[in-house]
């Protein structure tokens, strides 16, 4: 019978070392009511080839792609066009943080013919079911949902609310496993001999206006329980002997009381972690917190600084309690504890003048080397401003009238230029000039001479010696223009940057 879905997880930058949680969620959602398989970009040689030999069967009538910005887009896309026109019955559905926030240039291509906005756990199955039922009338009931309507009007439908996720079926690791050796995925990082990559949560409470975050969950976070995450971290460390975990989610310190609860089951684990959290929420945990996280394994936590300058970050719409002197005080407080934090700083923000953009750069750059003086562990992320399209907001309407516009046409973001948007190092911002994006640059190739990443395992010792030897005039003086003799080093020893290739080690 032809009801068979694929589900494809394109070719990302850090994916080959990651279990796809994404299309694991996808996969649970059906799980016993449709027949599917998965493809994962990241370990075929040939992603393609692979997606036509299922379709060649006949059995398959749905493609499904999560689609992400930046690299999964240059398999996305393409693949995606060519199912349809290799298999014209095909129906396509994308998902995704891409395909939610870029919904419009997406379901108006000419191959994308639905796009789960959001969670997809009663989504998926529930369009599959309409689809079988050939009832196009029920489409609009279903939540999460957009897609053209006869008329080629765009429909989107009500947002659902977030689901209990403890509720939900457990996801179909033994599946996966049977398309993609799990420990495939298990690999050599700064955490770990076999580190695990995990959700436990979905979305954030907070709406900063720069986040990709916030058009899909609106300020709602959902977290599974501290006993379900230990009870599925116990499963990989019994039966895959995994020593270490990244956390993905995108807030994982939210609920103070699940952190500690989860600590204190963990702890006699042998177990290293990261995750992702606020400043502002983490630093009104208590010592005692922060010790326990520290001997239950926590090792790096990664946190959204952004900047250090108070104006900018309510321009940012940041929220909470965030502030130059609370990003200070948080990293004074982690160094004696021995948890890192990974402070990523957000530079080339709009302004009215290029000599006010110019001095935000400039304070920023000297914000990040007193951070460094406080605690010199602390690992420094630097990101250019990237647009989201966060419509409503007051940074929205300042980018748009500045000139910034996101491409039209689907087919337009394999530009090269667009495929690295959204690794947030080539903007194509209007209001930065080449000049403002080499100092940017320069200086964070100086620091990553002067402070060469922990997650760079590779990187100690005497190389650790001589790169910083080589630096630090640059870095004490504040000469970083034409640092050559640093990218030439860090070319050499194939200097790692987490922000872009994750921790894993090949």
């Amino acid at each position: 019978m032809c009801n068979k879905a694929l589900i494809f997880n394109p070719r990302s930058a850090k994916g080959k070392h990651r279990i796809p949680n994404s299309i694991l969620q996808v996969g649970a959602s059906i799980y016993g009511l449709y027949d599917f398989v998965f493809v994962d970009g990241n370990l075929e040689k040939d992603p393609w080839a692979k997606i036509k030999s299922y379709f060649d069967t006949g059995e398959f009538k749905y493609f499904c792609s999560t689609v992400m910005p930046g690299p999964q887009l240059s398999q996305a896309i393409p693949f995606t066009k060519k199912v349809k026109a290799s298999f014209p019955g095909t129906v396509t559905i994308w998902g995704g943080y891409f395909a939610s926030n870029q919904f419009k240039v997406s379901i108006e291509s000419p191959f994308v013919d639905f796009i789960v906005n959001g969670p997809g756990d009663v989504t998926f199955p529930s369009l599959l079911n309409a689809l079988e039922k050939n009832d196009r009338d029920g489409l609009k009931n279903i939540k999460n949902l957009i897609y053209l309507d006869e008329e080629g009007t765009i429909v989107k439908t009500a947002k659902e609310a977030l689901l209990d996720q403890d509720s939900l079926p457990p996801l179909p690791y033994k599946h996966l496993d049977s398309f993609y050796p799990l420990h495939n995925y298990l690999c050599k990082t700064f955490l770990g001999k076999r580190t695990f990559s995990y959700h436990s949560s979905l979305g954030c409470p907070f709406t900063c206006s720069f986040c990709a975050v916030v058009p899909i969950y609106d300020g709602r976070w959902k977290a599974k329980s501290a006993q379900t995450v230990y009870d599925d971290v116990k499963y990989f460390i019994d039966k895959y002997d995994i020593d270490a975990v990244e956390f993905h989610d995108n807030n994982f310190f939210t609920s103070r009381k699940r952190v500690v609860e989860f600590a204190q089951l963990i702890k006699d684990d042998n177990i290293t972690w990261w995750g992702e959290g606020r400043i502002d929420t983490i630093n009104k945990y208590s010592d005692d917190d922060l010790n326990l996280m520290k001997e239950a394994g926590c090792k790096m936590i990664f946190l959204g600084a952004e900047t250090g300058n108070d104006d900018i970050l309510k321009q940012m719409n940041k929220g909470g309690t965030q502030t130059g002197n609370g990003i200070k005080e948080f990293a004074r407080r982690l160094y004696p504890i021995g948890i890192i934090p990974e402070f990523s700083f957000v530079l080339g923000m709009p302004a009215d003048t290029p000599e006010e953009v110019m001095a935000q750069i400039d304070w920023d750059i000297n914000f990040i080397k007193e951070i460094k003086e406080i605690n010199p562990d602390t690992e420094i992320i630097i990101y250019l401003y990237s647009p989201v399209a966060t419509e409503g907001s007051e940074l929205y309407e300042q980018i748009q009238s500045a000139g910034f516009k996101f491409p039209q046409d689907l087919e337009d973001w394999l530009n090269p230029a667009w495929a690295k948007f959204d690794l947030r190092k080539n903007p194509l911002t209007p209001w930065l000039n080449a000049t403002m994006v080499d100092k940017i640059q320069n200086f964070e190739t100086v620091l990553n001479g002067y402070y060469p990443t922990a997650s760079d395992f590779r990187i100690k010792g005497l190389k650790k010696q001589f790169l910083r030897g080589v630096s630090k005039f640059r870095y004490k003086s504040g000469f970083y223009k034409y640092p050559y003799e640093i990218k030439a080093m860090h070319k050499l020893w194939k200097y790692r940057q987490p922000e872009i290739e994750g921790f894993h080690s090949e």
